[in-house]
């Protein structure tokens, strides 16, 4: 399956495990870049060294082409980008801000820069600043998506119609035929975040990836636009929002709410009640924990039975 973006990571199919935090570790980044995608290390939710020790080890389980993904937010995001250089990292994801205070680095040092964005007006800022590629991500993606609430449907061909650089479809995106709508829809690739997360490998917690199996359609909402919107399991502490925006709560008391470490006491440790949940609506339809190449080959068979019954449809 050649084509611009396996030709741009080196990789075997065009299929990307998405860097999200307190899931995406060296385990996961490795199984999917051997099983022939391109793995992400997530590095949002590491400390400069916990990212080092996860790029070495990375190293060492795959001769495979990987990725980070670096929030333009993360507060010590200069102690990072070292890093990435220092461990000659080739390929980085930036998110959650603007990448061009760091583009003509990271390219003068040869790597390949990929920016993820939510709108047309973004995507075309990211071209005019330089990036290899973007991540079109729609309002179904579980991570912090855009506040216009485009959905990957509408937002794939708008940018296609818009940017040269090669496309990657994200949000909504689990399944073999959501991967084929998406590159028919303009797509080079597609980025996988939430099918990921329930996977043997994803350094999430078990009690969150069980939770993740046992949704059902409209378990998810996303939220707190205020601050960065987010897609969220519902749970106790989502009731406590939807109560916050009840009763009138400033984006500083929505920030007070939110705390500290929310999302890792979910995610990460376990606290079903109290966590932050991050999952996009994809979650209705998964309904089992694997192995991460087990679920990219899964991937792999479904688009092409799918392209097969495409196919099927030309008599019309």
């Amino acid at each position: 399956m050649r084509n611009r973006i396996t030709a741009l990571f080196d990789i075997d199919y065009p299929i990307i495990q998405a860097g999200m935090v307190w899931a995406s570790g060296w385990r996961l980044a490795s199984a999917v870049s051997n099983a022939g995608g391109l793995g992400i290390i997530g590095a949002g939710s590491m400390y400069p060294d916990v990212l080092r020790e996860h790029i070495q080890k990375c190293k060492q389980a795959t001769e495979r082409p990987f990725a980070v993904n670096v929030p333009m937010l993360y507060p010590d995001i200069e102690k990072l980008m070292d890093i990435i250089i220092d461990q000659g990292v080739k390929i980085v994801f930036t998110s959650a801000g603007n990448p061009k205070t760091w583009i003509s680095y990271l390219k003068e040092n040869g790597i390949t820069v990929v920016h993820v964005v939510s709108s047309v007006a973004f995507a075309l800022k990211a071209e005019a600043a330089g990036v290899d590629a973007v991540v079109a991500e729609g309002f179904e993606a579980g991570g912090h998506n855009g506040r216009d609430e485009t959905t990957t449907l509408v937002l794939i061909p708008s940018v296609k119609e818009q940017v040269n650089i090669p496309l990657i479809a994200a949000g909504g995106i689990g399944t073999g035929e959501a991967m084929l709508a998406a590159m028919v829809l303009g797509a080079d690739a597609v980025q996988i975040g939430s099918r990921f997360v329930a996977s043997v490998e994803a350094s999430s917690h078990p009690l969150f990836k069980e939770k993740v199996v046992q949704a059902k359609e409209g378990d998810t909402q996303l939220t707190l636009k205020e601050l960065a919107p987010v897609r969220l399991l519902k749970n106790k502490f989502y009731e406590d929002v939807q109560n916050a925006y009840a009763n009138g709560y400033t984006p500083e008391q929505l920030k007070q709410l939110l705390g500290r470490a929310r999302a890792k006491k979910g995610m990460f440790e376990g606290d079903l009640v109290e966590g932050e949940l991050e999952i996009g609506q994809v979650s209705a339809l998964i309904h089992e924990i694997k192995p991460a190449a087990e679920i990219l080959n899964e991937i792999l068979a479904d688009f092409k039975n799918a392209v097969d019954r495409v196919g099927d449809l030309r008599r019309f």
